[in-house]
């Protein structure tokens, strides 16, 4: 009769040690409100604006820039600015109307 073995292999703790971090990561980055994590297309990460969107201003739409979103009335408005400086890149706004009721 075989015997089974019990428990995680080494690789697979480590794998699992690693995806639990990478979780972790994106948890906190969208907590800090991580432009990258909220949803923005790669053509609107363009920060410098000379029109064509880098693999550095992605990444820096994980590390470097942040959004505060407000809503004011039917008007939804989206700031990015540069994380920790606070410097504003540009604000985007949208009117979003509602159905009587909802």
């Amino acid at each position: 009769m075989p015997t089974i073995a019990r428990g995680f292999t080494l690789r697979r703790k480590i794998l699992l040690a690693v995806m639990a971090l990478l979780l972790a990561l994106v948890g906190w980055l969208h907590y800090t409100g991580a432009a990258g994590t909220r949803g923005l297309a790669s053509e609107d990460m363009d920060w410098n604006d000379d029109g064509t969107v880098t693999g550095t201003e992605m990444l820096q739409a994980f590390t470097s820039v942040v959004v505060t979103r407000t809503r004011e009335g039917a008007r939804e408005c989206d700031a990015y600015a540069w994380r920790g400086g606070g410097q504003s890149i540009r604000v985007d706004c949208r009117t979003s109307f509602q159905k009587d009721g909802d």
